[in-house]
């Protein structure tokens, strides 16, 4: 946020995209190629959205349109390696709500089906696109579940330090930050006509898991915890030249993401110190491999803990081999897997899993999320707005 803006102000809504036609046909034929049972003519879908565009500048998808589309943008994700059952992605057709007390409603409803008591749900809810009239409702969160970062009086880093600014922000917005390492921060709604509202995410919704060690005690000491539901909220979905920046999605952790990112990021918990020290590591210097000692013991903590709640997560190892089976069978339905390695292979171990020894297609698919520079800069406690 700009040190002179007011954080109560809307962010400017962001540019209005005009549905490209080639876009709109690509994906209705898409639609009709693998799903060619419709109550419509192909033809005279395509028509109708025309029609629609010529007339009122946009056009609407059906529900039957809708779930396919955010399906396929999963499948098309080129980031995420759990792809494997992007047919199962249950889809909420949102696109009614438009005051920000629905939106919250819907949002609460999302974590309550998803989370789901740790049997973990693929899940998506949509809401209402950007039109040549309105701008479409957002939320400024990165994620619906997000803990907050503070400084402590001498400096010191308490809480989630990639969180810091936006912690900032909606303090200013009147958030009474409990000031504790892991304090879910509010949700931020922007509806059209409405300065962004703050909302609180209630704590029932909210499963969390206490990480401990299968064989270290000491572990539990450190009072760590991790939320249950992973669900994106800040990427915008793309369907056929439609862009939809609230359409927030989740699947279930793999448990890298957590204990090899989350937690040990210098730029997040930064815990690996902590946990050598609490190993008795030798740090002095790096051919000990006490980092990758010590990162190796949070793993299996992380993997330990949300089993042993009952807590759906999966490994490294696993989603590696789960991956290569959706591969081979897109490829076998003659259909390109666009992955990206960097994010495919995985921050543990990565040339143990079968995924690190070969090359992937970097095709830009459509349907599919993307991340604009607003999302980034809101989700950052960033004013969007060049100054």
């Amino acid at each position: 946020m700009h040190p002179h803006a007011q954080p109560h102000r809307p962010a400017a809504a962001p540019a209005w995209r005009v549905p490209d036609w080639q876009e709109a046909e690509d994906f209705v034929r898409l639609f009709h190629t693998e799903q060619p049972e419709q109550p419509v003519p192909f033809g005279t879908r395509l028509r109708q959205i025309r029609e629609s565009l010529d007339h009122t500048g946009t056009y609407r998808h059906t529900p039957a349109e809708l779930e396919f589309g955010a399906r396929v943008a999963w499948r098309n994700a080129s980031r995420c390696i759990g792809r494997l059952y992007w047919k199962s992605l249950r889809v909420l057709d949102r696109r009614a709500a438009l005051t920000g007390a629905e939106i919250h409603g819907h949002l609460l409803d999302h974590l309550r089906l998803a989370t789901n008591e740790g049997r973990i749900r693929p899940l998506i809810s949509v809401f209402a696109p950007a039109t040549p009239h309105r701008p479409a409702p957002r939320v400024w969160n990165a994620q619906l579940i997000r803990y907050a970062g503070y400084r402590a009086a001498d400096g010191s880093p308490v809480g989630d330090q990639a969180h810091t600014a936006f912690t900032d922000v909606v303090r200013r917005m009147g958030w009474q930050a409990p000031g504790g390492w892991f304090d879910v921060l509010p949700l931020v709604v922007q509806t059209h006509g409405d300065k962004p509202q703050l909302f609180d995410v209630p704590r029932d919704l909210v499963l969390e898991v206490p990480i401990e060690h299968p064989e270290d005690p000491r572990f539990a000491a450190l009072g760590l915890r991790w939320h249950a539901l992973p669900a994106i909220s800040n990427m915008r979905l793309s369907i056929g030249g439609i862009d939809y920046p609230l359409a927030p999605f989740n699947g279930w952790y793999m448990g890298t993401e957590i204990g090899a990112r989350n937690l040990v990021d210098p730029d997040r918990y930064n815990l690996l110190p902590v946990v050598a020290g609490l190993l008795g590591l030798d740090t002095s210097r790096e051919t000990t491999l006490w980092r990758d000692r010590a990162l190796v013991e949070l793993n299996l903590a992380v993997l330990h803990s949300f089993e042993r709640a009952g807590v759906k997560i999966s490994d490294h190892h696993t989603e590696s081999h789960r991956f290569l089976t959706h591969l081979a069978r897109e490829e076998a339905q003659g259909r390109v897997v666009p992955a990206d390695w960097s994010w495919i292979v995985p921050p543990v171990s990565g040339g143990l899993t079968p995924v690190y020894h070969r090359y992937y297609d970097e095709a830009d698919l459509r349907p599919n999320f993307y991340l604009d520079d607003e999302a980034r800069a809101l989700a950052e406690g960033r004013c969007p707005v060049a100054h």
